[in-house]
């Protein structure tokens, strides 16, 4: 009994302080030009790999560029991309499994089959197949992982429509003369929030790891953008003699993925989803 008694003070306490740092992360990433004192793109050869100081905090890169500005853009990029990309899966995958769910017959056969097919490599295998199909890039791949990851939200939306669709209430409010649309919107869609929630914030980290991977290896953001994947593999070939450009975007990556994790599994105690939604 105690325990419980503190793992709930722990859950209670540490919701606001998550939240307060997620917030922090994500102002800094939206309002990072308004604190860059050095052009990201600037190369300045004279000043290159000089160490931390004053006007350099985290020093520079092998072309003379500030790195912290470059860190803190890398922030609003490899950030802002992987919210652009969950969005738009969550917009596309949302619909496509309410409908499934709801209407069953043709409509949903065609869909299992189109997810079977997606579902049937890893998410990791597939992206980096579309992406070098697509061509290197980050519009692609954002474009890659949108046709990756929609189909998750699809799944989790039809199980828990087809669960949700078979009781009571739903069959009085079809015998009250609502519409399909009228009953997904006002009796199914607030059964599905918190899921989606909860596999958007496990899955957020997900996407910025692919992300920064594939930028990594030449398919993602391409230089000179300050990307944190496209960072580390310009370090690459300084770590022996200057470790820390790689160190930076190393941790800022660590740092955001654990970040977005402990909120998916706050948020999973919070709206008491199955332990199956992360996996």
């Amino acid at each position: 009994m105690e325990l419980v008694i503190k793992e709930k003070s722990k859950r209670r306490w540490g919701m606001p302080v998550l939240f307060t740092v997620m917030a922090t992360v994500l102002a800094v990433a939206a309002y990072t030009f308004l604190i860059l004192k050095h052009d990201p793109a600037l190369v300045n050869l004279e000043e290159r790999l000089w160490p931390a100081s004053m006007e350099h905090p985290l020093g520079t890169d092998h072309l003379g560029r500030d790195v912290l500005t470059r860190l803190l853009l890398g922030a609003q990029l490899t950030v802002g991309y992987g919210l652009l990309s969950l969005f738009a899966a969550v917009i596309i995958g949302v619909p496509f499994g309410m409908i499934a769910g709801f209407k069953g017959g043709l409509i949903d056969r065609v869909f299992m089959r189109i997810a079977d097919a997606f579902l049937a490599f890893p998410d990791t295998i597939v992206a980096i197949v579309l992406s070098g199909l697509l061509g290197p890039g980050i519009e692609n791949l954002l474009l890659a992982i949108v046709l990756v990851k929609w189909v998750n939200y699809a799944r989790l939306v039809r199980s828990t429509v087809i669960t949700e669709r078979q009781k009571e209430y739903v069959t009085v409010a079809k015998i009250n003369g609502l519409s399909s649309f009228g009953i997904m919107r006002k009796h199914l869609f607030p059964h599905l929030i918190g899921n989606v929630l909860v596999l958007s914030s496990l899955d957020l980290g997900k996407i910025i790891l692919l992300i920064s991977s594939l930028s990594y290896i030449g398919l993602g953001a391409q230089p000179p953008a300050p990307e944190w994947g496209a960072m580390l593999n310009d370090a690459r070939p300084y770590f022996q003699s200057n470790m820390l450009l790689m160190i930076y975007p190393g941790l800022a990556i660590i740092f955001v993925v654990l970040l977005t994790n402990m909120l998916g599994d706050y948020l999973r105690d919070a709206f008491d989803v199955k332990k199956e939604v992360g996996s």
